[in-house]
């Protein structure tokens, strides 16, 4: 019962401090993301969205989030909405970009990757990472180094895609059962 619908992707802006670098990456990520014709995206800005991740990653097949390190881990706002949630992840597969110092947020995601699974969401592999993210992006908001970060991009959601088409297919014949 495969279908060639669009799968729904929520996008998580997880940083919420004042000045944060978050939305910067976030409209890269989604500038190509609006590009392919197997997505309709979502915006879930922990910023600005008081009632916090429940209803977004409900309502989506995959999520994508964006998140900086903030000592050697990922903000604690978004931990705080990772626990106030449940249900709404099984079986859901989670993609990141990732951004920071020298790491370029890697630590943070591994961090999140336990957490995920205790949510029992699936996250895949591919991650696009920006180390000294501030450096990475000009003023209009481009990556200096587009093709490496446009490629990583286009790597990351072929892969999602595959893994949101199988998920959703997969609890449309049978829900998850956790």
């Amino acid at each position: 019962m495969t279908t060639n619908t669009p799968y729904q992707l929520a996008v998580v802006i997880s940083s919420v401090r004042e000045g944060r670098f978050g939305p910067v990456v976030a409209n890269w990520f989604l500038d190509r993301a609006k590009q392919r014709e197997d997505v309709n995206l979502s915006v879930i800005d922990l910023a600005e969205t008081p009632e916090g991740l429940s209803p977004g990653v409900a309502a989506a097949d995959a999520v994508v989030m964006i998140v900086p390190e903030y000592n050697h881990s990922y903000p604690g706002p978004l931990k705080t909405a990772l626990d106030a949630t449940g249900p709404e992840w099984h079986g859901k597969p989670v993609a990141f970009v990732s951004y920071g110092g020298i790491s370029g947020g890697l630590r943070a995601v591994e961090h999140l990757r336990p957490v995920l699974a205790e949510l029992h969401a699936a996250t895949i592999r591919e991650t696009v990472s920006f180390p000294y993210a501030w450096n990475c992006f000009g003023p209009d908001g481009e990556p200096h180094a587009t093709e490496d970060v446009d490629l990583a991009a286009a790597t990351l959601l072929n892969q999602l895609g595959w893994w949101a088409n199988a998920l959703r297919d997969a609890r449309r014949v049978r829900p998850y059962a956790a």
